[in-house]
């Protein structure tokens, strides 16, 4: 088997006293989706920060494609890294100053070096994909929230990620705007994306995601396949927070 695009390996993190991450361990294989779930304070976005290092774990090995990252990275690896983890924020992020199609063309033009005219047609084939391709010289006060969310998927897939790691990504969005970008997300799973997502949507994490984790005060609780975890949990926190989920 090739070894997993994320291979996150007991890691720790603390915020000063209080220990946000304990011990945690999860791979992602290429072309998996896993749907992380949970409480609030579960370490769920901890987690994902420290994948892209903008958190720096305390102990444990993070490896993406094998290669491990850490508080010694030098500042070009870094950049090396975050070009090969997308990461989609339950905010958008989008440069106020930028149009659509300019806030997608960023990343490649200023880190990968790509010519201007190159980066454009990426970017501009990007937000097809994301269904914006009429919105591409609109800025971002001029796109509703879920249209921001989508440019800001397209930004992460301009720089070619192995990876992408979405945190909470439908959180801040009206309800009525939820499906258009849980739609996009579902396309880039069926065409093979590597993603770790958290999500409150469970709907997203049974039908489309390949594996289930919930953790709750920085750990892992339970982690299986959709059908399983939902049907058939087998742990008793596992039980009590579907319970509490899925009747809401």
């Amino acid at each position: 088997m090739n070894a997993p695009v994320v291979s996150i390996q007991g890691v720790s993190k603390s915020f000063g006293a209080h220990q946000v991450l304990r011990d945690v361990t999860l791979d992602v294989a290429e072309g998996e989706v896993v749907a992380v779930i949970g409480p609030s304070g579960a370490g769920k976005s901890t987690l994902l920060r420290c994948v892209n290092q903008l958190e720096r774990h305390d102990s444990g090995t993070i490896l993406i494609d094998g290669a491990p990252i850490g508080p010694g990275l030098r500042k070009r690896a870094l950049a090396r890294l975050r070009a090969r983890v997308g990461m989609v924020f339950q905010s958008f992020n989008l440069w106020p100053h930028f149009s659509a199609l300019g806030n997608v063309m960023e990343g490649p033009v200023t880190v990968l070096g790509l010519p201007k005219a190159e980066a454009r047609d990426r970017a501009a084939a990007l937000l097809e994909r994301v269904g914006l391709a009429d919105h591409a010289q609109k800025y971002p006060a001029q796109l509703s929230g879920g249209q921001q969310q989508r440019v800001a998927i397209a930004r992460a897939l301009a720089m070619s990620p192995r990876v992408m790691l979405f945190d909470e990504a439908t959180s801040a969005l009206d309800p009525e705007l939820v499906g258009e970008v849980l739609a996009v997300m579902e396309a880039l799973a069926r065409d093979g994306m590597t993603m770790l997502v958290v999500t409150h949507e469970m709907g997203f994490a049974r039908h489309i995601a390949r594996r289930v984790v919930l953790m709750a005060e920085g750990r892992v609780i339970e982690a299986g396949a959709p059908g399983a975890f939902f049907d058939n949990p087998q742990e008793d926190r596992s039980r009590v927070f579907l319970a509490r989920v899925l009747s809401s």
